[in-house]
């Protein structure tokens, strides 16, 4: 493959010539570079797809966990949750360990406007991968995709076990 990755990385090296952060800041630029673009289908605006996409995910949460979650500020994430209850995306019910908490969850409408956005990016993905790859290429990517995982895992395990103090994400606004 002679084109470099959309994230600008160079064309590949042998990896025993790579160096790990080289590697490591091309992964994360074509990662990225991938995520953005599959973003040019969805309907819904960023921050309420990641709302919609936790609640179906993880399940019912409150504003606080959901905040707690994606590392912003409690009242960044209310006005999110707001606007999403009002549009019929989400509802708001007693917790049942605390009432004076409100649980939200996904309605009818929520799971199917987040279904719909994901339905259209894995199609604009297996489009490209059958205009842009062949069989053996995709083969090759298919393996890589167990890897890509592993270094995921690895990542989420070396953050639960060694959580830096003071060193959390700037919160505010998304």
């Amino acid at each position: 493959m002679d084109t470099p990755p959309a994230g600008g990385a160079a064309s590949p090296v042998a990896p025993d010539r790579v160096s790990l952060d080289r590697l490591a800041a091309d992964l994360r630029a074509s990662v990225g570079a991938l995520v953005r673009s599959t973003r040019s289908v969805d309907q819904l605006a960023p921050i309420p797809a990641a709302v919609l996409d936790l609640l179906d995910r993880r399940g019912p949460m409150t504003t606080a966990d959901l905040a707690a979650s994606r590392g912003v500020r409690h009242q960044t994430m209310a006005t999110a949750v707001k606007e999403l209850t009002g549009a019929g995306y989400l509802a708001a019910g007693p917790d049942p360990s605390d009432a004076r908490k409100k649980v939200l969850t996904l309605t009818g409408a929520g799971k199917e406007a987040i279904d719909r956005d994901r339905h259209r990016r894995v199609g604009l993905l297996a489009r490209a991968l059958e205009d842009g790859l062949d069989e053996d290429e995709r083969r090759v990517l298919a393996h890589a995709l167990a890897l890509i995982d592993r270094v995921t895992r690895t990542i989420a395990g070396s953050v639960a076990a060694s959580p830096t103090p003071g060193d959390g994400p700037i919160t505010g606004a998304w």
